[in-house]
């Protein structure tokens, strides 16, 4: 329960802004209110971890200036189409952000580095394929669907398919990891 609660608050962390951002702007419809109040919390986020000397990650930096960029872009535009799109630009960069080799290593507890460092890596990959697919499909919603119900769409499979990948890693990482752990002890 303790990887799980560790991997869960880094994964969070992550997203806090994007999910800030649509639980504030699907509560209030103001979307100068959600975006500086996302933008606001990105940056702070960042700024937390450089004020406590921690590492950051490629694709930390790389979401500051998404966030950054697409935040300044929606507030000059004011085009709900600009914002709709935004997140198929986000999600395509996060996937190639993730190709990169050990990406998630930062997300996962030691005892998981030590007995499936390759499942970190192939589930890095997969990471990145479920970028890849959400930014095609936030495409075909954006060009398909009113602001509301592309908002609520976006929302729901965001949240839903990374928290379903993020529990199908888990799980396969936990059962791997107990059998190697189990076949080294009974090897020594």
């Amino acid at each position: 329960m303790k990887d799980l609660l560790h991997s869960a608050r880094a994964l969070l962390l992550d997203l806090a802004s994007v999910l800030f951002f649509f639980l504030l702007y699907n509560t209030t419809h103001n979307m100068v209110l959600a975006v500086v109040s996302g933008l606001a919390l990105a940056v702070g986020r960042i700024g937390w971890e450089l004020l406590h000397h921690r590492r950051l990650d490629a694709l930390q930096w790389i979401s500051l200036v998404v966030v950054l960029a697409s935040g300044a872009g929606t507030l000059h535009t004011s085009n709900p189409l600009y914002v709709m799109l935004q997140p198929t630009l986000i999600y395509l960069l996060a996937g190639v952000a993730m190709l990169q080799r050990g990406w998630m290593n930062r997300y996962l507890p030691p005892r998981v580095l030590e007995f499936v460092p390759d499942l970190g890596i192939a589930f890095g990959h997969v990471w990145a394929g479920l970028m890849f697919f959400s930014a095609s499909l936030n495409l075909v919603l954006a060009l398909n669907l009113g602001v509301t119900a592309w908002g609520a769409a976006i929302s729901a499979w965001g949240v839903a398919s990374k928290l379903a990948l993020f529990f199908i890693q888990y799980g396969v990482m936990k059962i791997v990891g107990r059998r190697r752990y189990q076949a080294q002890s009974a090897a020594a």
